[in-house]
């Protein structure tokens, strides 16, 4: 077993692995370094809000830390209001508090199973993995660990081709909107554009919209459309899905897979009980298409695959709807050209889908709702940049995180390290489903096994 284990990370995925390890009764202590790095350990950016309007995007009854408790976080918010069901979508908030409740309730177990627990308020600035063991260095300190695992979620966000220096620098484009939700100006802007439809989107939209009573609205897209809905109940497939997965699996190659999943759609009552049945064999099936395969995927069904798998919560979708009717809300389908800085807003060019000329649209203030940035090659995060640099680790072709075993074991070169592990976002390209908390806490109860296995 690796005794001294080094965690990377301060979010969900730290701290569920943090307790799968400090729960487990290895035959000697553990020695764990928990780089958290600013901010209250467990929360991470996604979990830190305190907005009730950000809600999670998973019901309640699968919200878990733990692959072995999957009532937990059910059984949490219950205590504090018996009249929440499995089915409801509760706000992040809550979410949070039980990340940092479970991390207290590890942090106490692990010391009286004798456990040393290091929880370290900084991120870690290099890593240097070797056959025999890792290093870890904060600052001029560096530390050796039997193994190292990175849960750093996803990469910085950054801002998109086409936006000039003068708009950044204007401080009217905002590349990440998490700091400007939790504190918004109280100059309320008259319009607001905001690029991308997805999840964070709809953040961005309901917050804003709720303390801007008076501002509107324009999200622009290429496709112009929300995430679909979730149902008010869960709904199951009718049938079992085996005959699917077979077929699927048996032909990997989008065009058809599309044409399966057309046909099993139609023999049920709702298509998002197809699309769920799906989950659970996702990581085979990605594994199964082949590089090119999976480079059309991403060119041509990606969207209709993000609007479909990863839906809202059915009181965002009616918060959305409203904002429409009050036509404070306008959807646009076309591509961002140019941001400009132009007198006290900005000036933004759409190039319409299908083609067509440029559209200018003026705006007080524009958000990027992009979605999550995974390529590691291109970011500016020191740590991934140091651990690419160095080719320590392989960035994944697609730009989807790096490259890894399905195991969670980092690729270098010469094959995958012993001793250097990932979970969460850095194995998107392996696994594609990777960033919900039902694939991560099964993430990290693998790591965890490896890690204390004899």
């Amino acid at each position: 077993m690796h005794r001294r284990v080094a965690i990377i990370g301060g979010g969900a995925a730290a701290a569920a692995l943090l307790g799968e390890l400090l729960e487990r009764r290895p035959p000697q202590p553990l020695h764990l370094d928990w780089y958290a790095g600013a901010g209250t350990p467990g929360r991470g950016v996604a979990y830190a809000t305190r907005s009730e309007r950000h809600l999670l995007n998973v019901r309640a009854a699968s919200m878990s830390m733990f692959a072995g408790r999957p009532q937990g976080f059910l059984d949490f918010a219950q205590r504090a209001d018996p009249t929440i069901a499995g089915n409801d979508f509760l706000p992040r908030r809550r979410y949070g508090d039980y990340l940092e409740a479970e991390v207290a309730r590890a942090l106490a177990l692990g010391k009286v199973h004798g456990h040393d627990v290091q929880v370290l308020p900084f991120a870690a600035d290099a890593v240097v993995p070797e056959a025999d063991g890792v290093t870890v260095f904060l600052g001029e300190e560096a530390r050796r660990v039997d193994a190292a695992v990175l849960a750093i979620g996803t990469m910085p966000p950054q801002p998109l081709p086409g936006v000039g220096a003068a708009a950044l620098a204007s401080g009217r484009y905002v590349v990440d909107p998490w700091p400007l939700l939790a504190a918004p100006p109280a100059a309320a802007p008259g319009h607001v554009a905001v690029i991308g439809l997805g999840l964070t989107a709809a953040d961005v939209l309901l917050e804003l919209a709720a303390r801007w009573p008076d501002t509107r609205f324009t999200a622009i897209s290429r496709h112009g459309l929300l995430p679909e809905p979730h149902l008010r109940s869960a709904a199951l497939p009718s049938g079992d899905s085996a005959e699917l997965i077979e077929a699927m699996l048996d032909a990997p190659e989008v065009r058809r897979w599309l044409r399966l999943l057309r046909e099993a759609i139609a023999q049920e009552d709702d298509w998002r009980s197809v699309i769920d049945s799906l989950r659970p064999h996702t990581p085979a099936l990605w594994a199964a298409l082949s590089l090119e395969q999976r480079e059309r995927f991403l060119r041509h069904a990606r969207w209709a695959w993000e609007r479909a798998r990863h839906r809202m919560p059915p009181p965002v979708h009616e918060g959305l709807a409203a904002l429409e009717r009050a036509g404070r809300l306008q959807r646009l389908r076309g591509h961002l050209h140019e941001v400009a800085a132009d007198g006290d807003g900005l000036r933004l060019l759409l190039r319409p889908r299908g083609g067509g000329a440029l559209q200018t649209l003026q705006a007080g203030l524009a958000v990027q709702a992009v979605g999550l940035d995974f390529d590691v090659a291109r970011t500016p995060h020191p740590l991934m940049r140091q651990l690419v640099v160095n080719r320590h680790v392989l960035p994944d072709p697609l730009e989807l995180g790096c490259q890894a075993t399905p195991q969670g074991r980092l690729l270098h070169e010469g094959g995958a390290w012993p001793r250097l592990f990932a979970i969460g976002s850095l194995l998107r390209g392996t696994l594609w489903e990777s960033t919900a908390m039902p694939e991560i806490r099964q993430q990290a109860r693998a790591v965890a096994d490896q890690l204390l296995a004899e």
